[in-house]
């Protein structure tokens, strides 16, 4: 996966350290009800497109060109499928990046999918009856974007629920107390 030069900059300063990131993945469906995937040149899996927004770039730009670059599709997005903290990734040369996912749904208007960049092997359309194996980043991504908007899932299922997370009114989190700042 290409390297956008602003990230290549920030990475001469901060080194390998963890950098938190925006990432935005596409679920682009046709006319048929089809989903494009994209084969991927790193790793050789099927996966939706996705990737890094420019700096000042809106996520739904970021998805319509991200899309246009790997595959030759255009697309408008429809709406907001998930918002979602991932884990840390580290790569092979040992940077380290956290990504916050904004997935859309979006719907194809024209093009016809090809390999238009060096990001993957192949792009193509998939019926949802036939669709290859898929990690489950984007497989659960998909199974969102085709529910209704009022069904989709809007938080993170592995939520958990803030009464059962650790207190904040320890020695270690001074100034702090029962999870809000303390008064002044």
């Amino acid at each position: 996966m290409a390297t956008p030069d602003f990230l290549r900059t920030l990475r001469a300063s901060a080194g390998h350290q963890l950098l938190w990131l925006p990432g935005v993945s596409a679920v682009v469906f046709d006319d048929e009800g089809r989903v494009l995937l994209g084969r991927r040149a790193d790793n050789g899996r099927w996966s939706i497109i996705g990737g890094i927004p420019d700096p000042g770039e809106q996520p739904a730009q970021c998805a319509v060109r991200e899309v246009y670059e790997e595959t030759a599709v255009l697309c408008v997005p429809e709406r907001v499928v998930l918002v979602q903290a991932l884990q840390p990734v580290t790569y092979p040369n040992q940077d380290v990046c956290q990504y916050m996912d904004i997935t859309l749904r979006c719907r194809a208007v024209g093009g016809e999918p090809w390999v238009n960049d060096d990001e993957s092997l192949e792009v193509a359309w998939f019926a949802m009856d036939e669709l290859p194996e898929l990690a489950e980043f984007s497989a659960y991504r998909v199974k969102q974007a085709q529910e209704p908007a009022s069904a989709a899932t809007w938080f993170d299922p592995s939520f958990t629920d803030p009464r059962e997370l650790p207190r904040t009114d320890t020695p270690e989190a001074p100034g702090v107390t029962g999870g809000r700042p303390a008064p002044l």
